[in-house]
């Protein structure tokens, strides 16, 4: 399968990873003046970052990046201005109101669900979303993104394990730089040289992809192949990209207490705006003018977005609980809440039987899935007997 890149597409990627690096050089600055307190930076994986971006729709797909998605983040419409609202804490940030971690994306209008600082408790939402999105219908794909650190935790191996076997529309996106943190791969991966996909080799109906993700071309046509693979229903993806880590972990961290120098020089030469930058120049397709015309107008946008943020209003107190605690009055209008006891005494396993058979005609997105809760065991208690035979495999289900 061939892919084609535009121009214009090229040009709009550089764009992109340009900007996502001025924001780390950006955030880093204000965290010296004392203005943020914590940056976690996406150098070194812009290019796959701004290629899944470019090749997803946040209109109708969903996304669960995890906190160094900074170049996909801007790709699919988070503004600057959004991420320093965050970095601000500001009550007008769009992902939290000014309550999470900068790098905590989050969007209701790009499908994008905010996130836990827990790594890999994303997995199993982008699964579960999957699943609903195929229950109802969608034409979606679930995007859920980490590095390669956070394959060593379970919750990864469920959901590569359940996405495989219901064949779910997601993407996962392994962003391997080789460091957890100061953990070295080789020390936290179980894998054939280290490598993710290959660790996840027995999975049936996983398409497996290696590939260089400091390369711009070839992220692009790799996702794009991806895509297609996973919207023809052939089930998941798993593209285990590698990248390098240009900065230290986090804000809070130093890579050169556990890094080697010359590792680290090595890891600058594979810059991937470097790299696509010289190509674009190279090829003809913009001049060096050209490129120092764009880092100059992005450091002018990241600037002003700063500003603003800046000035924004910080969140009252009074609103400390907000988004926190339900608010859409649904405890009133619960129906047991307006019932009268009626009928005969029963054990509490059978009315826990009774309470699910009722919620389970009344609310058809209701789905109950577990370890043998499918007829005929029913549950180990039998709290789920029945459910299966009355309203099918496909909302009740081991």
């Amino acid at each position: 399968m061939s892919v084609n890149i535009s121009v214009d597409e090229l040009k709009t990627a550089l764009k992109f990873m340009v900007l996502s690096r001025e924001m780390d050089q950006k955030a880093m600055n204000l965290l010296r003046q004392g203005k943020t307190f914590f940056h976690i930076a996406a150098a070194g994986h812009e290019a796959i970052q701004t290629a899944v971006g470019m090749n997803l729709n946040p209109k109708k797909d969903w996304l669960f990046p995890y906190y160094r998605d900074l170049a996909l983040a801007f790709t699919v419409g988070v503004t600057p201005k959004d991420f320093l609202l965050q970095s601000f804490a500001k009550a007008e940030d769009p992902a939290s109101g000014g309550k999470q971690l900068p790098g905590h994306f989050g969007s209701p209008n790009l499908r994008m669900p905010t996130q836990s600082s827990n790594t890999g408790t994303q997995f199993l939402q982008a699964v579960g979303t999957a699943l609903a999105s195929v229950r109802l219908g969608e034409d979606s794909i679930t995007y859920v993104s980490s590095g390669e650190g956070a394959t060593s935790e379970g919750e990864f191996h469920e959901a590569i394990n359940w996405a495989s076997r219901q064949k779910l529309p997601v993407l996962f996106v392994i962003q391997n730089n080789k460091y957890a943190i100061s953990v070295p791969i080789s020390q936290q991966t179980g894998g054939v040289g280290g490598s993710i996909a290959e660790m996840m080799a027995g999975y049936e109906n996983l398409l497996r992809m290696k590939i260089d993700g400091t390369d711009f071309e070839e992220s692009y046509t790799q996702v794009v192949k991806a895509v297609k693979y996973i919207k023809t229903g052939n089930g998941p993806v798993l593209i285990e990209a590698e990248v390098v880590r240009l900065q230290s972990h986090s804000s809070s961290d130093d890579q050169k207490k556990y890094r080697d120098k010359k590792e680290i020089e090595n890891d600058l030469l594979n810059c991937p705006i470097h790299k696509l930058s010289k190509k674009l120049i190279n090829d003809g397709i913009i001049t060096v003018d050209d490129y120092e015309k764009l880092k100059k107008e992005v450091q002018i946008e990241v600037q002003k977005a700063a500003d603003d943020a800046f000035r924004a209003n910080d969140p009252k107190i009074d609103l400390a609980d907000k988004n926190i605690f339900d608010e859409s009055g649904l405890k009133e209008n619960l129906i047991y809440e307006a019932s009268q006891p009626s009928g005969a005494n029963i054990v509490m396993v059978d009315a826990i039987n009774h309470a699910l058979h009722e919620e389970m005609a009344f609310n058809d997105k209701m789905f109950i899935f577990g370890e043998d809760i499918a007829d005929g065991k029913g549950g180990v208690f039998t709290a789920t007997k029945g459910l299966s035979t009355k309203f099918g495999c496909e909302r009740v289900f081991n």
